[in-house]
């Protein structure tokens, strides 16, 4: 008896520490891969660079951020070779560290690109293609844990948390980067996405896994059919879908801030802060509301509350009304991130984790930056104001609400507390699938 107890013991410590290895390499992959982006800390330096140097036009200025993500929109092919064609016999290690380590490369390159708006671009294009490698194993890592210890919930209000962390740190870095040379924050970038390699090759364990070709193929195979028969995933994909195909006015709030509140990139930084800061809040709430709440009840309420905070961009008409509007924004609007991701972890298709996790973040990315760019074409062209884009924004989004009670009853009746009972050892902490 006393034998039993102790390899039950010992079973439970082994199965605590395999989660604590996985949930180093998801925070530091999370970080990295979100905090080294273009479109994190290296948006705010690349766009006053593009108006203030180049003298751009609010509709270039985002069709640039849409270019330079277009590795985002086609995420899911990621997906599918890291599920289905192991590197190297493995699953996960070695892309994280292929992509990162070329993604360093990359960055490093772009400090000394010519500022010429193609030349940018192109270089651009290639970071976001390797961070999106990084990215999507990361990603497809964290639903193997979370789906392996049903705390969907938590771990994706642990990753909003890191993510809103990002925006604290982006907010005041990207400012001063913004106001100091650009090779600055490119080397920056590029070491804090080099930090994925030592938290990846001391943290991450896998079995070596070991394929013929006619596997390989056939993994392939069941991939792509287990996703096109995944209904749930394809409800799933198809809410977030219309909740972010809104006019985006995310450039326009930027060119607004400078030519009509008169902000310095400092201070455009400092609100971003804001927005983190109150992010930040929001994740940890919602860490405690998924376990009292089931999934249905929180996407309706925290959908709501992102409709509303976007709304309030109408009100933003000096500084101080602006500290005010961003902190509504990064609560509510994070609160909706939260939940959308929830649903996402829960309909992703066990065993296809990589692909079809990927495959809805890439539907959220597109749509976000493509209306972003839509947004800024109608404000130039002169065929919608700034408020009656942000009207359009809210009324979209909310339309979107109802739509939660025709998700299936299967991944939004549940809490994360409902789920807790005698979850199993992270699979993706000890093999590969």
């Amino acid at each position: 008896m006393d034998t039993t107890i102790e390899t039950d013991s010992t079973t439970q410590q082994d199965s605590r520490k395999a989660f604590r290895h996985a949930a180093i390499v998801i925070v530091v992959g999370v970080l990295a891969t979100t905090l080294a982006q273009t479109q994190m800390l290296g948006r705010l330096p690349l766009q006053n660079l593009l108006k203030n140097e180049l003298n751009v036009t609010r509709d270039a200025n985002a069709a640039f951020f849409f270019w330079a993500g277009l590795a985002w929109y086609f995420k899911p092919f990621a997906g599918i070779f890291t599920d289905a064609f192991p590197m190297f016999g493995s699953r996960r290690k070695s892309y994280i560290l292929a992509g990162t380590i070329l993604a360093v490369v990359s960055w490093f390159a772009l400090a000394v690109t010519p500022h010429e708006y193609s030349k940018l671009l192109a270089v651009s294009i290639v970071i976001n293609t390797f961070m999106v490698i990084a990215s999507t194993v990361v990603g497809g890592y964290m639903v193997e844990v979370a789906q392996a210890t049903s705390g969907s919930g938590r771990l994706t209000a642990l990753r909003q948390f890191v993510a809103q962390c990002c925006y604290i740190l982006v907010g005041p870095t990207a400012g001063f980067l913004a106001s100091i040379a650009f090779g600055w924050t490119a080397g920056a970038c590029g070491i804090i996405m080099f930090l994925l390699v030592p938290a990846t090759i001391l943290y991450l364990h896998e079995k070596p896994v070991r394929l013929s070709s006619q596997e390989l193929l056939g993994n392939a195979r069941k991939q792509l059919v287990k996703i096109a028969t995944a209904r749930t995933m394809w409800s799933a994909a198809g809410l977030m879908l219309l909740f972010y195909l809104a006019p985006g006015f995310f450039t326009a709030v930027f060119y607004k801030q400078q030519n009509e509140l008169h902000m310095t990139t400092q201070v455009q930084g400092y609100l971003q802060m804001i927005t983190g800061l109150t992010g930040v809040v929001a994740a940890v709430g919602y860490g405690f509301l998924c376990r009292r709440y089931n999934l249905r009840t929180l996407l309706i309420w925290c959908m709501l509350a992102g409709s509303l905070a976007n709304l309030g961009y109408l009100f933003s008409t000096s500084f101080t009304n602006a500290q005010l509007v961003d902190g509504f924004n990064g609560f509510g609007y994070t609160l909706a991130e939260l939940a959308l991701m929830d649903l996402a972890v829960r309909a992703t298709p066990a065993g296809s984790e990589g692909l079809g996790f990927a495959l809805m973040m890439s539907v959220r990315n597109l749509a976000l930056f493509s209306t972003d760019w839509f947004g800024a074409k109608m404000l130039d062209a002169n065929i919608l104001s700034f408020n009656t884009l942000v009207i359009a924004n809210s009324a979209t989004t909310l339309i979107t609400v109802p739509l939660v009670l025709l998700l299936p009853l299967a991944i939004v009746s549940s809490t994360d507390a409902a789920m807790d009972a005698g979850p199993p050892a992270p699979r993706g902490a000890t093999e590969a699938e």
